[in-house]
């Protein structure tokens, strides 16, 4: 009883409380690291463990909170994994990667993005997110700042702050289809700013940039030769008209983006952890040492795997994408008759986002509500930034069936 006892109390980093016995002192662990507060979990994740929990219990839960695509990994990519294994590709890489990837990175991204480097500035990571942080260390200071949109994926901010720097963001607004706005963009950066973060096609909202919108992003970077710029792009082939437009492609910007990417969402290869960034030369060398003090390299066998899957047929990408529009018209159309609800079409990625405001509760307790009485995961919008207030975000990464019953739960839960 009394270690519950201390463990109840203890205060703020791990403090015992000052009326604490002999055995709590004994009990109590030694203080952690300020840093750690500064990381959020992910709101994703712990919605899944919540949602688990309740299905432990014989509960049925539709899950519409992790972005994650509910489709198999291609059977050529698949393969490709379990012949690496099989013909002993079991052992350490070269840290930024094998050269057959990193060469089809660069290849596609040539292709595709129109973004021309040479293969040895593509750093291969366990996953995309290693960039961002990698980004972060790399790249800010104590006292300097990076501005990210509002709302947007919250790991940009946690790593932001784990190294002390400060957060600017920039509200996206529904009415700009939740696309970053060039003016609203100049006026954030400031004297300290080393980093601004772009995300297109985006989480949460779906909101794509324009061309014309990215050039006009560019042009306001060109006017501040100070600061990077970290250009997420994990979505870019999950679009649902026209092309993705990459800010590396602009002129004068590809020696100060670094492009995320990976082969996560694209092929469906979530666990597979496996991901890039396509840095300018002088990120080469940075990048690589915290790598190798992170993580040595990436998966053997994910990284033929991944070259299966840049080089291979990409039939199963247009697929997944077809699904992926089905069940968004699906979705948005039902969720635009929910009374109190509207929700903007998705451009991009496999999210919806729709506003509740005309609901009486907020949505948090909204969130909860659907979880505990509906059975349905789902995500505030607090969850990726204070811009994230009076949405829900859904993912659409689930069948028609499910997402059919879905809307049935939702409307008996709010009409």
């Amino acid at each position: 009883m009394r270690y519950h006892s201390a463990l109840r109390h203890r205060g703020r980093r791990g403090r015992a409380p000052q009326d604490a016995t002999v055995t709590d002192a004994v009990i109590a662990h030694p203080e952690l690291a300020e840093r750690t507060e500064h990381l959020a979990s992910a709101a994703s994740f712990a919605m899944l463990a919540r949602a688990k929990a309740l299905e432990a219990e014989g509960r049925t839960i539709i899950h519409l909170e992790v972005g994650e695509p509910d489709f198999d990994t291609p059977p050529h990519i698949v393969e490709a994994g379990a012949r690496a294994l099989r013909d002993g590709f079991t052992r350490y890489t070269p840290a930024p990667g094998i050269p057959a990837l990193r060469q089809a990175v660069a290849d596609d991204a040539a292709l595709r993005y129109g973004i021309d480097v040479p293969p040895g500035r593509v750093i291969v990571t366990p996953g995309a997110k290693p960039v961002i942080f990698y980004a972060a260390m790399a790249l800010i200071e104590p006292g300097t700042e990076a501005v990210i949109p509002d709302p947007t994926f919250p790991t940009y901010a946690s790593c932001v702050e784990l190294v002390g720097g400060r957060v600017v963001r920039v509200p996206l607004r529904e009415a700009d289809g939740f696309a970053l706005d060039a003016e609203a963009l100049e006026a954030a950066i400031g004297p300290r700013t080393r980093l601004v973060v772009l995300a297109s096609p985006s989480n949460p909202t779906g909101g794509v940039m324009s061309r014309e919108q990215v050039r006009a992003v560019a042009e306001v970077l060109r006017r501040h030769p100070h600061v990077w710029v970290l250009s997420d792009e994990i979505y870019a082939r999950i679009l649902y008209g026209g092309v993705h437009h990459s800010i590396a492609a602009e002129p004068e910007m590809l020696d100060r983006s670094i492009v995320v990417g990976g082969v996560s969402k694209t092929y469906a290869m979530t666990g597979w952890r496996l991901g890039w960034g396509i840095v300018p030369q002088a990120l080469v060398e940075p990048f690589t040492r915290l790598q190798i003090n992170a993580t040595s390299c990436a998966n053997a066998a994910a990284q033929v795997a991944a070259v299966a899957a840049l080089r291979g047929p990409q039939d199963c990408v247009d697929r997944m994408v077809a699904a992926f529009r089905s069940r968004r018209d699906l979705l948005v159309d039902g969720l635009s008759t929910l009374p109190g609800v509207r929700c903007q079409r998705p451009q991009g990625a496999f999210y919806a986002f729709p506003r509740v405001e005309g609901l009486a509760e907020d949505q948090d307790a909204l969130a909860d509500r659907l979880l505990e009485e509906a059975g349905l995961a789902l995500l505030p919008g607090t969850g990726f930034g204070p811009g994230g207030a009076g949405y829900l975000r859904l993912s659409y990464a689930n069948s028609e069936a499910n997402l059919a019953l879905a809307l049935d739960r939702l409307r008996a839960a709010i009409g």
